[in-house]
């Protein structure tokens, strides 16, 4: 993979990999998310991201919206717990025009009192219809669970309370307080040169000048196991089973992927969906997830059924972990699980979006980029003594937490 990189004098990161094609994709990732807010900024790293397109000091929020529609292209973000991305897909002859737009959404958004007191009215229907979805809200109730009174285990958007305290001086704060130059990349995949592409790189973001930061500091998690039931106003019964994880720098996170794919990953040959929905019936929607964090992780099952499968459901889905606890992988099991998960990487590289923002987001986390064959290799050197070693970790029933909506 040849990939241009480059650092700018005041720390924003560049990462490019040009191909041949008529879309380009950029985006800028920042090292910010709801893990960094205080109690009185819950959900503010989420409000901003609304509010950067709602004008600069040179656009209205019309003119931000139209520089990339008028032209078929698109401008979006995200927040996450530890990230804000803007990122845009567009013709390739509109790079400078979407380099040029993120930069100023970015850097020069003014945050407009009238469109502050709009937008919280927006936050919080996003927040009511996201209340109104169990099979969703569960996963943040868990890590809540998890992760009592800490940050990272607050839900991204805030509550109806917390966005109606929001003020233009408390989003400003903010940017000031985490939006640092050092804790950015900006990331592009398409069809323009490496000469091209570092000129309109430097033109739009050298001059940028922000706060120092030294980043956010790891910490250390303690964890107690719970068990929770919850009243709702629910057809199914909802259930989630899970417990801490290896965070995003451990090595042993590439088998605790292999597990979770063979567990309940995206396929539905995953032993949980072949045992809970094929087999059994019980359940319509059940998926297992491991979602790594800079200094910590978390693993979970999730499932949703009939209130009179719920605990035959639970069993079946302790005995899949049991399984992988107490049976060695056989050569065959293990060959098939890994040609599996290099797969989903090899499409999920074809996916030029996708990776645009893959490769922003580990050179912003491990400050190097590993090739699909480098990846592939880490892919082929876990074994299945590793995996056993790892079921038996965090698969430990005695470790589990489970919340229940009923």
């Amino acid at each position: 993979m040849d990939l241009l990189l480059h650092t700018l004098e005041n720390g924003i990161r560049l990462v490019h990999y040009r191909i041949p094609g008529l879309v380009g994709h950029c985006g800028l990732i920042i090292n910010t998310g709801s893990r960094d807010e205080s109690v009185t900024e819950h959900g503010i790293a989420h409000f901003i991201e609304h509010m950067l397109f709602k004008g600069t000091k040179k656009r209205k929020a019309y003119h931000v919206l139209s520089r990339l529609e008028d032209v078929g292209g698109e401008l979006n973000a995200y927040t996450t717990k530890e990230e804000t991305a803007i990122h845009a897909s567009f013709l390739k002859e509109d790079y400078e025009r979407a380099i040029e737009l993120i930069s100023d959404v970015t850097f020069n958004s003014i945050f407009p009192e009238k469109e502050i007191e709009k937008e919280k009215d927006v936050v919080i229907e996003e927040i009511n219809s996201y209340l109104d979805n169990p099979s969703e809200l569960i996963f943040d109730d868990f890590e809540e669970l998890i992760f009592t009174n800490q940050p990272i285990g607050r839900n991204i958007l805030g509550t109806p309370e917390s966005v109606k305290s929001f003020s233009k001086k408390k989003i400003n704060d903010f940017i000031s307080h985490n939006y640092s130059t050092i804790q950015m990349v900006f990331c592009s995949v398409g069809n323009i040169s490496d000469e091209k592409i570092l000129k309109l790189f430097r033109t739009s973001f050298e001059n940028i000048i922000t706060e120092r930061s030294v980043g956010r500091k790891d910490k250390h998690w303690l964890y107690k196991p719970v068990s929770r039931t919850k009243k709702m106003d629910t057809y199914q019964n909802h259930c989630i089973i899970g417990n801490l994880a290896y965070n995003l720098k451990d090595k042993r996170r590439m088998g605790m992927f292999l597990l979770n794919n063979i567990l309940g990953g995206q396929g539905l040959n995953s032993r949980l969906n072949l045992s809970l929905r094929e087999k059994h019936g019980f359940a319509y929607n059940v998926e297992s997830s491991y979602n790594p964090y800079c200094d910590t992780g978390i693993f979970s099952i999730y499932f949703g059924t009939d209130a009179q499968y719920l605990d035959k459901s639970i069993s079946i889905a302790m005995m899949e972990l049991k399984k992988l606890r107490t049976t060695k992988l056989g050569t065959i099991q293990l060959s098939k699980a890994k040609n599996q998960i290099k797969g989903y990487l090899a499409r999920g590289y074809e996916n030029h979006e996708s990776l645009m923002l893959s490769l922003g987001k580990s050179l912003l986390i491990f400050n190097k980029i590993d090739s699909i064959e480098e990846l592939c290799n880490k892919i082929d050197a876990v074994s299945a003594s590793e995996l056993l070693e790892t079921s038996n970790e965090i698969f430990e029933p005695s470790e589990m937490s489970t919340l229940i909506y009923k």
